[in-house]
């Protein structure tokens, strides 16, 4: 019987670990390093937080929550699916890295690959006076 449970228990282990993303929480030197190998980075503020900023260069947008707060994560999935490759790693970024870490956790159900979280958003990358351009 313990053995049965046991067994049980561990093969659960084994499949939930395999089946959620590996989420990394990524500084700027990072970024870069991830930019240089062609790793996809997806910004998910607004078109108003893109042209008060700027975005990383070939950055992905893709807005997640509307203004209001609002947002529908089915639709946004299946654009992003559309977009980039989402069977290889990819860099997430929003303003300071507080909507990226939902989102991650969100995706983390959905994908068995890695996410990398911008841990401190669009702010730091600017703070570090990174280059941006214009959407």
């Amino acid at each position: 019987m313990i053995k049965s449970l046991f067994i049980k228990f561990f093969l659960f282990l084994l499949i939930s670990s395999t089946s959620l993303a590996d989420i990394i929480n990524v500084n700027n030197k990072q970024i870069k390093e991830l930019l240089a190998e062609n790793i996809p980075v997806v910004d998910i503020r607004t078109s108003t937080e893109w042209e008060q900023t700027g975005i990383i260069p070939n950055s992905v947008l893709l807005t997640f929550f509307e203004k209001n707060g609002a947002y529908d994560f089915k639709k946004w999935n299946t654009k992003l699916d559309s977009i980039i490759d989402t069977n290889k790693p990819f860099v997430l970024i929003c303003r300071s890295g507080r909507r990226t870490k939902i989102i991650s956790e969100m995706i983390n159900k959905n994908y068995d690959k890695v996410i990398y979280n911008a841990e401190f958003g669009i702010n730091s990358w600017l703070q570090s006076n990174l280059k941006t351009i214009k959407p």
